[in-house]
């Protein structure tokens, strides 16, 4: 009964926690379009031709290529997320550093992850996204105690009840770690 009662209270924190727009990206999930849906190879859908496009020929601001990260990163595409990553303009924008970790991260590149992070966090102390996703790094690595501190900076820089902060809580306490 316990269990079942501390689970039930546990998705509600996640399911009823508010979605925030946290410093290096927003927390919750992109919605799928016709980049994820029809295009393939990478490609990014460019509503104004109609068609797909390489990421590299097109006139997409930074915040449409940005869109396009994310939702390829959500998708599993971490290599064409990547792809995308590498047109945009300002590859020093905490959070294009993020999602260099994030993708480095899932394809089982945690030095290298941490390393997009770290100058990610120097770009930007209360980019709490990527300390969470660093975090989540250091919990598949087994290294609590740096998740922890990833943690603690998060509640520090007010990040307390957002997704960055409650994921990372949740992913020390069981082991399990979450993308988005």
């Amino acid at each position: 009964m316990r269990l079942v009662l501390a689970s039930a209270i546990a998705f509600q924190a996640f399911a009823f926690a508010p979605a925030v727009h946290a410093a290096g990206g927003d927390s919750s999930p992109p919605k799928p379009t016709s980049t994820t849906k029809k295009c393939l190879f990478g490609r990014v859908y460019d509503e104004a031709a109609g068609r797909c496009v390489k990421p590299n020929k097109t006139n997409f601001t930074d915040d449409q290529l940005y869109d396009a990260v994310r939702e390829l990163a959500y998708d599993g595409q971490y290599e064409h997320a990547q792809d995308v990553l590498r047109v945009m303009s300002d590859q020093n924008d905490d959070r294009v550093l993020t999602y260099w970790g994030f993708t480095y991260r899932k394809m089982g590149e945690l030095e290298l992850a941490n390393v997009f992070y770290e100058k990610a966090i120097d770009t930007n102390p209360d980019n709490i996204l990527a300390r969470s996703y660093m975090g989540q790094g250091f919990v598949a690595e087994g290294k609590t105690d740096l998740a922890i501190q990833q943690w603690r900076e998060i509640k520090a820089r007010g990040g307390e009840g957002t997704w960055a902060e409650a994921s990372l809580r949740e992913a020390i306490r069981t082991g399990l770690t979450y993308s988005y």
